[in-house]
């Protein structure tokens, strides 16, 4: 009579390790696949592979973009006479010219070209520019760089709470705002404020939404050019005073009469902590991330250890089914 009977093969590590790796590998993707709540400033600029080749070198092809530029406060960033005068003040600091200067280099106090040029946003030209493109940020963090003041006081606005770019509202190369006027820009979102008691004399008397929603104290030699530029758009009693020097007690009757609510604007400190409170958000999310990882590949390494341990179990017990001559007598 013929009888089935089982043919054991060596285990198959081969097969373990590769189940192992790719449990591990999908264990990660799966984990960093969610995403983590929009942190700004998470496209750094690839700015390597390249030599500083000067804002002429763009010129050549970008001519119409390089003329908009060379009338620019950053194109004059280093030859301006406000900011030599209180370079000078300050000592003719090197860490100013990380700012005021293409290709600073802080060990050597070296620089590759005067002012904030075409370089100092996409990085040095690239190998095999143009068919490799230039790169550049495309987040507030790239302005942050040099406008910290400016962009801190954007995150404490509304705008930097639903995360309204400075392009959005300014050209990068002109500088200018992205239309005609600022009254112009700022109804291009805002359409309904202009219909009300403040804000329809003031446009009528010539007034632009930035006189007052963004008035700021004049210029002084303490400021050592890190002064404020009114980017969180809050209107404050500076904004009153201006024009109302006279009258600027009348204010809270004016606006009980026109139905308003005279609000307060946010204090120095209340802004510094609303901006303490994003920077540790921004921490936070970072931290989760890197947990993401870490559970990730652990996930993982799981999942592989016992989808491994089960291919290879399977793979080395893989049944050879043999026939073989039984004697029918007990003992043979």
């Amino acid at each position: 009579m013929k009888k089935t009977q089982l043919n054991f093969r060596t285990p198959s590590w081969t097969m373990f390790v590769v189940v192992f790796a790719l449990s591990l590998a999908l264990g990660v993707a799966i984990s960093m696949a969610q995403p983590v709540a929009a942190a700004p400033g998470a496209v750094p600029p690839a700015q390597e592979g390249g030599n500083y080749a000067g804002s002429d070198a763009c010129a050549g092809c970008h001519k119409d973009i390089h003329e908009t530029w060379a009338g620019t406060l950053h194109s004059e960033a280093f030859s301006s006479p406000v900011f030599q005068e209180d370079w000078v003040k300050q000592g003719s600091a090197d860490s100013c010219l990380e700012c005021h200067t293409t290709g600073f280099d802080a060990t050597t106090g070296k620089y590759s070209e005067e002012g904030v040029t075409c370089e100092s946003c996409h990085g040095p030209l690239q190998k095999e520019h143009p068919k490799n493109p230039m790169p550049v940020t495309p987040d507030y963090t790239l302005c942050a760089k040099c406008h910290k003041t400016t962009t801190d006081e954007w995150r404490a606005s509304s705008h930097g709470a639903v995360n309204i770019n400075c392009e959005s509202c300014h050209n990068p190369h002109s500088q200018a705002p992205r239309a005609d006027t600022i009254n112009e820009l700022c109804s291009n979102c805002h359409k309904e404020k202009g219909s009300s008691f403040t804000h329809g004399t003031h446009a009528n008397s010539g007034l632009q939404c930035s006189d007052c929603h963004m008035a700021t104290a004049t210029h002084t030699d303490s400021t050592g050019g890190l002064f404020a530029t009114g980017h969180t758009f809050s209107v404050g009693s500076e904004a009153c005073i201006s024009c109302h020097t006279d009258t600027v007690h009348t204010r809270d009757t004016i606006l009980q009469l026109s139905g308003q609510d005279a609000g307060t604007a946010p204090t120095t400190e209340e802004l510094e902590k609303q901006v303490q409170d994003q920077e540790q958000q921004i921490q936070s999310l970072e931290a989760q991330s890197s947990v993401r990882l870490y559970t990730g590949l652990m996930q993982g390494a799981i999942v592989g250890l016992i989808m491994g341990g089960v291919a290879a179990w399977v793979v080395s017990r893989r049944i050879r089914f043999v026939e073989v001559e039984e004697n029918d007598e007990k003992g043979k």
